[in-house]
């Protein structure tokens, strides 16, 4: 059995020198330590620490350039490359990039992570021994958060989305403080893993954040007005709704409130742009 734990930093003996590298050994189990993977000689009977994990091949293999993080010890990566129905890979300072299983990714791949997002994950090992990185859960980031204070209302925060469901988005900002994206307050789902900018719109008692990556209502109105208008320049001047549609449909075609609609299509009327008719709306010509 082996008894060297990978996804650690260990500290062993050079046991000799070979063509590609050098072999070392700890209680009675080696490693290979690659030439790649050093940038000093060594010299046989020396202690070196090393990092251990395993290659393509099944084999155990040593590198003395130390990880971002590795097994209990979390730290931000940045995701390298996505592969649907496999994962994401994720780069933590070695030469291998180390997979996070799709297992641990939201169930819709739109909002898996792309190259250039940042995950906060650890290493683990699955049933067959393979070393995965897993991503914090809201327990572990837990013991991350600051508490916010009262002066960061309306002001502007950035954070990392670590969790994303239909109800909403949680991020850890930069300052570490927890923020939570209700889906009224997003145009579009963000991907786990994405820096978002947004609001704080709510500093809670307990010294959490409600952020929203929606405008002021004043800009907010612009660009709604500009969306409907685009919709019904695409749907020959008509769409079927006016301001007494249901909320939701609103919602799942233009992603803004009831409440925000009409106010950009009271803009549009105001301006002479649209009109309604029957529940529906015109784009007058």
């Amino acid at each position: 059995m082996n008894r060297l734990k990978l996804g650690t930093v260990q500290t062993m003996t050079v046991l000799r020198k070979i063509d590609t590298g050098y072999v070392l050994e700890k209680d009675g189990e080696q490693a290979l330590l690659h030439v790649n993977e050093t940038d000093k000689e060594h010299e046989e009977g020396q202690d070196i620490d090393v990092f251990l994990y395993m290659d393509k091949k099944g084999n155990i293999t040593a590198t003395t350039s130390f990880p971002k993080v590795q097994m209990d010890e979390y730290g931000w990566v940045e995701v390298v490359e996505s592969i649907p129905r496999l994962g994401v890979f994720v780069d933590i300072g070695v030469t291998k990039d180390f997979l996070v299983s799709s297992d641990d990714l939201p169930l819709y791949t739109k909002v898996w992570p792309k190259p250039g997002d940042k995950l906060f994950v650890t290493l683990g090992v699955d049933k067959k021994g393979k070393l995965l990185a897993i991503p914090a859960t809201e327990g572990i980031l837990y013991r991350e958060f600051e508490t916010a204070k009262e002066d960061l209302l309306n002001k502007q925060v950035s954070g990392r989305v670590y969790h994303t469901s239909k109800e909403g988005s949680a991020i850890i900002t930069e300052e570490y403080y927890r923020g939570f994206i209700h889906h009224t307050e997003r145009k579009s789902e963000p991907r786990l893993g994405e820096l978002v900018t947004g609001r704080v719109i709510e500093v809670k008692g307990d010294g959490t954040l409600n952020v929203s990556l929606r405008p002021f209502k004043k800009h907010g109105m612009i660009e709604d007005a500009e969306t409907i208008l685009q919709h019904l320049e695409e749907n020959g001047g008509m769409i079927p709704f006016g301001d007494k549609s249901d909320p939701e449909d609103i919602r799942g075609t233009f992603q803004i409130s009831k409440a925000a609609f009409k106010r950009a299509l009271g803009k549009l009327m105001k301006e002479g742009k649209v009109e309604q008719r029957d529940g529906k709306s015109y784009l007058i010509k």
